[in-house]
């Protein structure tokens, strides 16, 4: 795990974005989308609440900023190390141990990041639930950090990882936000990768009720993509050598035929020639 979180710390170009990209672009959707009210359909409550748009495109800013980092993070350090990570599953290393310290490091860099974002976002607005609007983050981190790994499973190319990654996350969460999709309350949208965790951060930010049903949605797309990941992982590591040799039964065989041979009385080869 160590090794797994040293290596996402030598993407520079990941945390440049983590520390100026979300700032930048979360203020930008404070400061310059409209305040006008907004309705949003919050399904776990069952009723629609009202915030400020430039409030709720902040928050949908910040999911959509976290699904690129986190996922383009795990995207390019599953596709640089799996190489490496496929001579040491052929040289022995338990491959359970690897995905193990994958995972640990998807959740300790999606957790740092919706920190941090929550962090900055506390600055312009209070969350009427605090912990429900970060674990609502965090969770929408988690989902792109496992699609991440299963891209690297198919792709190659970090810029088509990324751009998968940014059109996926692109379309999930725009027709969620209803200033840009007027139904946005539509029951298809439940199937949605980030819909669960979407559904949690507004409702941490809007609503002084608990409303935790939401993040069991979330918490169900992120095991579902950390397992593809994980699966698609172990069929990349997996051996492609034969189980059994066929060298062993054919010198057997010949060992064998050499005993069987007849030996003459005297050869000096023998114990009886001796």
């Amino acid at each position: 795990m160590r090794f797994a979180l040293l290596e996402q710390a030598r993407n520079r170009l990941a945390l440049v974005i983590v520390v100026v990209f979300v700032p930048v672009w979360t203020t930008l959707a404070f400061e310059v989308v409209t305040r006008l009210p907004v309705r949003f359909y919050v399904r776990p409550a069952g009723r629609a609440v009202t915030m400020d748009g430039n409030v709720l495109t902040q928050i949908t800013g910040a999911l959509q900023a976290l699904a690129l980092i986190v996922g383009f993070m795990m995207f390019v350090a599953t596709a640089r190390s799996a190489p490496f990570d496929q001579r040491l599953a052929l040289a022995g290393y338990p491959r359970l141990c690897l995905a193990l310290a994958k995972i640990s490091a998807l959740v300790l860099v999606a957790a740092a990041v919706a920190a941090y974002a929550t962090a900055w976002m506390h600055l312009f607005w209070q969350p009427r639930q605090l912990p429900l609007f970060a674990a609502g983050l965090f969770t929408g981190a988690l989902i792109y950090g496992g699609i991440g790994i299963v891209l690297a499973a198919v792709l190659r190319s970090e810029l088509a990882g990324m751009f998968l990654v940014i059109m996926i996350s692109f379309i999930d969460l725009l027709l969620q936000n209803p200033i840009s999709n007027p139904d946005a309350n539509s029951a298809v949208l439940r199937y949605l990768p980030a819909y669960g965790a979407m559904q949690s951060a507004v409702a941490g930010g809007a609503l002084a009720s608990v409303t935790w049903s939401s993040l069991l949605l979330g918490a169900g797309w992120a095991a579902a993509a950390a397992t593809s990941g994980m699966t698609a992982f172990a069929l990349g590591t997996r051996s492609h050598r034969p189980q059994h040799s066929t060298t062993a039964p054919a010198m057997s065989a010949d060992v064998h035929e050499q005993d069987a041979q007849p030996v003459a009385a005297g050869d000096p080869g023998t114990p009886a020639g001796r």
